[in-house]
């Protein structure tokens, strides 16, 4: 249960620096100045990862229908003339591609590990 809490923690921590990142006019510079996309990229394979660790009941469809929205929110947000910042359709196929790619890989493990329990427990 305190390790949920931890990952609860991180992940909330996560998204609200993803939305002030997203939302600045002129995000802080990166060394190695890594592309746009790469950055969404990273930003939802580590939000997905965090929310399936923080959320373990919650079916990982109900995440990624979060995490899609959220990306959509971030783009809605980037459109506002004051932020400064172009909305991109492209961004938000980065991020739901992303949080895609890891949630199937976690179920994908998840459910490879509940099989090898069960066939354990039949033996």
């Amino acid at each position: 249960m305190l390790i949920e809490r931890l990952f609860q923690l991180l992940f909330w921590s996560a998204l609200v620096f993803a939305f002030v990142m997203a939302s600045l006019h002129q995000p802080p510079s990166i060394p190695g100045n890594p592309g746009d996309k790469l950055l969404h990229v990273i930003a939802f394979v580590v939000l997905a990862g965090l929310a399936a660790f923080a959320y373990p009941r919650l079916r990982l469809v109900f995440i990624f229908a979060g995490l899609a929205v959220f990306g959509g929110a971030i783009e809605v947000v980037q459109g506002i003339p004051q932020v400064g910042r172009e909305p991109s359709w492209a961004d938000w196929l980065a991020d739901v591609g992303a949080a895609g790619v890891v949630l199937l890989a976690i179920g994908a493990i998840g459910r490879g590990r509940s099989q090898r329990v069960t066939h354990s427990e039949r033996s």
